[in-house]
């Protein structure tokens, strides 16, 4: 009966000391507070979207009568974008392509356009529901949607070749990959927990080597494919442990370190967890909340270096600049 108890307790011991090496490392981190200098005037709402551009500055989508602010590497504000315009309807996502054009991500218009550096529209994917069309055209037309219109996009990722590809996100669960000239060149995906199917894909990064990183929030993964949509890996990210909660494995945003040995942060619920393109697990932090430090559904994030990252909490309304030590 002793020896029993004494093995019992040893494996306990040992189970316990398992669980423990697999935390992973705490991520010193430090707020910065009141970084983005918003005018008083400029009341904020859902924020869901954060890049940075070739010159440092910082943009910040938000669901807003104003959706789109530009500021400074210093979080000085420089001027604002969209207030009023029928692009926005449902924000969702801001990105900087290796172009330094901007991308602006509309879920609910099921549209992406592509905004030059000297801010001109120069390119729209998908296609904005208009109720006149509805009222004037025929049933079939209604009925037949084109094949390269979207059902609730979420974000877009731009290769080295130029083409472009959007998780088509809310309401299909599958990829859309785009031509550098906007013409649609396939879909793959479908409504699943397999390999190469998706349950809300979210958010979508690539690498230096054109893989393919996707955010399949639903299912708590990152999905890794090549160029031609071939599967090639997938990270579970519930076993990454120390969440808060039960979606804290979830991810709600990627984004992507530039240089040449780039890591991914994962924006989830209550904390930001770092990866390597290995997919190893480099670090955690965060605690859940709302409250200024703390962190609720990151809806986006952006890592312009290994130690800074801006991050849009979707449901406190707010924008942050944290700085990561190593």
């Amino acid at each position: 009966m002793k020896f029993f108890l004494s093995f019992f307790l040893m494996l306990g011991a040992f189970s316990l000391t398992a669980q423990e090496h697999q935390m992973p490392r705490q991520l010193s981190h430090e707020l910065v507070e009141g970084f983005f200098q918003v005018p008083d005037d400029i009341w904020l709402s859902e924020a869901v979207g954060v890049d940075v551009n070739a010159a440092g500055n910082i943009f910040i989508l938000n669901r807003g009568n104003i959706p789109l602010l530009e500021f400074t590497p210093d979080g000085e504000y420089v001027r604002s974008y969209g207030e009023g315009s029928t692009i926005f309807h449902a924000a969702h996502s801001v990105r900087f392509d290796r172009d330094d054009n901007m991308w602006v991500v509309d879920s609910a218009n099921n549209v992406i356009v592509r905004v030059s550096p000297n801010g001109i529209i120069e390119q729209a994917l998908g296609r904005r529901l208009e109720p006149w069309v509805t009222l004037t055209h025929g049933p079939a037309y209604r009925a037949i949607p084109s094949t390269s219109n979207f059902y609730h996009p979420t974000d877009i990722a731009v290769a080295s070749d130029g083409s472009s590809f959007v998780t088509d996100g809310y309401g299909n669960s599958r990829i859309a990959h785009f031509s550098k000239q906007g013409l649609l060149v396939k879909y793959w995906g479908e409504r699943g927990a397999g390999p190469g199917q998706f349950n809300t894909p979210h958010s979508i990064v690539i690498d230096n080597n054109d893989n393919i990183y996707v955010g399949d929030r639903n299912n708590s993964r990152i999905q890794i494919f090549d160029l031609e949509g071939n599967f090639k890996t997938q990270w579970n990210l519930r076993e990454v442990p120390g969440g808060a909660t039960g979606r804290s494995s979830q991810p709600w945003s990627l984004c992507i370190t530039p240089g040449p040995d780039q890591v991914i942060f994962v924006g989830s619920v209550g904390r930001v967890i770092k990866l390597g393109l290995n997919g190893e697990t480099l670090g955690t932090f965060g605690q859940l909340g709302r409250a200024p430090g703390w962190f609720d559904s990151i809806h986006a994030l952006a890592c312009p270096d290994e130690n800074t990252l801006y991050l849009a909490q979707e449901f406190s309304f707010r924008f942050d600049k944290v700085i990561v030590e190593d």
